[in-house]
């Protein structure tokens, strides 16, 4: 008989060949594991290809929908993989929203099937939105509806994705202000992950923590871009300061992502002088620029690069770096920006009035062009062509300005002030205030004035027992001009925030507007 031809390792092009080349390079390697279960590339290999037969065999088609509603689990990545074989789109839920919401959803998608885990069943349990679910996971001891319907098909790779300008990702929006939209992303869209991968280090020895929930685009992409390196991913079903302080040093974590409100948190914690961090290599954060003195107690504690990022679901995440360099240069001024475009990034600051491109160091709309542009939003034709412009231009909402390269952030439209006819953006006010050693944390919103509309306000999350509010308004009247400094402070124990680590200040303004009938929201 003559000898089988040896497979050739697939290149990385599409989202299921990352798993692909994985299972053929390092077949017995534990690929991703969460709490106490662990699979090698191969097992995750096999059970997603189960799983896209299972979809061909449910009726689905490519372009069809699926939903996930689950905390983060290695049957995540099984039916994210297993549904790109089979050309079907992969649309994460976000478990914390209500049935309410959740059916919104749904119904918006137009899933064809659910898996749910079974924590979350009863949410969605009366629910007519999806024409099948399937529970994952406590079943009594027998196997559960999602293990049998895996068990039962052949472990082959249908090989059903085709245009790689087809969606293989719904995000949906947060929702904050209106219902939610589904940012459809395509397997062109996340193509640059594999090169990205490469920028932060990663590579086959790597073992990744994944802190960040998977129905937002932060945790979904670091995961990518590491499992596209060969690294080996440790997801967490909950965070706390406690369950990182426990898995780097158990698990020799190499690589981590976090938001600046979780290093806070972390570095103020009872342990953290006696945790071995010197695993560590990598940590990136975004969400939300990081304070001189928290960068300080950082780079003692961890002693590994940091790099931070900024960019959108309908970015498929990073579009731009600040490079580990600029964070050991201690260079303030740079640690207030987002860092530079990546490669294949084009940023352009607009006058969201005219249109016309603003000059250097004068905020305007950030506007994007990449290959990582979203498809556009789901069944709104309207919103997507409001939202990408001409030449293919995504307008993201977000105010900035550009010196010396480096992109600063000013804050969202909708977050701008208004006092007095003067334009504040809080985001440059909450810059200038997390550099006083007395701030830990800090959110800046506008309030009603009889006299100027707005005026400006801090909330504060103080660094000592001690705050002092009439000392953090005179650092602030030393750095800004008068009409940006805030007028008033307020010291909270600490800031809502979302999942993904931005603050709600929707929730912080609420009170002072209750009552008004002109709101910024």
């Amino acid at each position: 008989m003559a000898a089988a031809a040896p497979i050739e390792p697939p290149s990385i092009g599409a989202l299921a060949d990352v798993l692909r080349q994985g299972a053929h390079e390092r077949p017995l390697v534990t690929a991703i594991e969460c709490a106490n279960e662990r699979a090698t590339w191969r097992d995750l290999h096999g059970q997603s290809r189960r799983v896209a037969q299972g979809l061909v065999a449910e009726g689905l088609l490519p372009s069809d929908r699926v939903a996930f509603l689950g905390r983060s689990s290695i049957a995540f990545f099984e039916l994210l993989f297993g549904a790109a074989m089979a050309g079907v789109v992969t649309i994460p839920l976000n478990w914390r929203l209500t049935g309410a919401e959740l059916a919104v959803i749904i119904a918006d998608s137009g899933a064809k099937l659910l898996f749910v885990s079974a924590e979350f069943e009863p949410l969605v349990r009366d629910m007519a939105a999806a024409e099948k679910v399937i529970v994952i996971g406590e079943a009594g001891g027998r196997a559960s509806a999602y293990d049998q319907w895996v068990a039962a098909r052949p472990a082959e790779d249908p090989d059903l994705a085709g245009d790689p300008r087809a969606a293989v990702l719904q995000l949906y929006t947060s929702g904050t202000t209106g219902i939610p939209k589904g940012v459809m992303l395509t397997g062109a869209n996340i193509a640059g992950y594999w090169e990205q991968g490469k920028l932060f280090g990663f590579d086959a020895a790597s073992i990744n923590l994944v802190t960040l929930p998977l129905f937002h685009i932060a945790g979904i992409w670091w995961a990518l871009v590491g499992m596209a390196q060969g690294a080996r991913t440790v997801l967490t079903p909950d965070f706390s300061p406690e369950l990182v302080l426990d898995i780097v040093p158990r698990l020799r974590i190499t690589h981590v992502v976090l938001v600046p409100a979780i290093l806070l948190a972390l570095t103020r914690h009872r342990d953290i002088d006696a945790t071995d961090f010197s695993s560590l290599r990598t940590i990136m954060y975004g969400a939300s620029p990081i304070g001189l003195p928290l960068l300080d107690r950082c780079l003692a504690i961890f002693d590994c690069n940091f790099f931070q990022t900024y960019g959108l679901s309908e970015t498929s995440g990073a579009v731009t770096l600040l490079a580990p360099e600029d964070h050991e240069a201690r260079h303030e001024e740079r640690l207030r920006s987002v860092g530079r475009p990546l490669a294949g990034v084009e940023i352009r600051i607009v006058d969201p009035a005219t249109r016309i491109d603003a000059a250097d160091g004068v905020p305007g709309e950030i506007w994007i062009r990449s290959d990582q542009v979203m498809q556009g939003y789901w069944q709104r034709e309207a919103e997507t062509a409001a939202t990408i412009v001409e030449n293919g231009w995504l307008r993201t909402g977000d105010i900035a300005c550009v010196r010396d390269g480096y992109l600063f952030l000013c804050d969202r439209l909708k977050d701008m002030i208004v006092t007095g006819g003067e334009n504040v953006y809080p985001t440059e006010v909450e810059n200038v205030l997390m550099a006083h050693p007395g701030v830990a944390d800090v959110a800046v919103i506008g309030v009603p004035s009889s006299r100027w509309g707005e005026e400006v306000k801090a909330i504060v999350v103080p660094a000592g027992h001690d705050p002092d509010a009439a000392a953090i308004l005179a650092f602030a009247r030393e750095r800004l001009a008068g009409y940006k400094c805030p007028k008033s402070v307020e010291f909270l124990p600490g800031l809502p925030r979302t999942s993904s680590g931005k603050i709600l200040k929707r929730e912080l303004r609420e009170p002072y507007w209750k009552g008004h009938a002109r709101r910024i929201a």
